[in-house]
């Protein structure tokens, strides 16, 4: 499917991380958001019923990812997807990807994250 539907640069203060400090002060998140759904239907109808909200995306990704503590982006990612994917049946697949630009590492850097993709299991 080549029909995609994006949010990129979602900025969200979280309290992820390994490091004590991390827990206590927290950092600055961004999640982009790729999900792979028809819109063929919404294409013709314009009519928001044949698609997926934006807003209501952005809310269930949110919602995901600061409701729990989560130490690895990997597992904050996993759960963002998981839930992207239950809530919204129409979506086939869901690309997450977590930026860590304050990440605790000695090092000169431009950004740090994950990216992980989940699809829908059809039986």
């Amino acid at each position: 499917m080549s029909d995609r539907i994006f949010i990129d640069g979602l900025t969200l203060h979280a309290y992820h991380g390994v490091m004590a400090h991390e827990a206590k002060v927290g950092q600055t998140f961004a999640i982009d958001l790729a999900l792979d759904i028809d819109l063929s239907e919404a294409a013709r109808t314009d009519k928001v019923a044949d698609t997926v909200s934006y807003d209501m995306v952005v809310t269930c990704a949110t919602e995901a990812f600061l409701g729990h503590r989560f130490r690895l982006i990997e597992a904050a990612a996993g759960r963002v997807a998981d839930a992207i994917l239950a809530t919204f049946p129409r979506v086939e697949s869901v690309a997450v990807t977590i930026h860590k630009p304050h990440a605790p590492i000695a090092a000169t850097f431009s950004d740090v994250g994950v990216r992980l993709v989940r699809a829908r299991q059809r039986g």
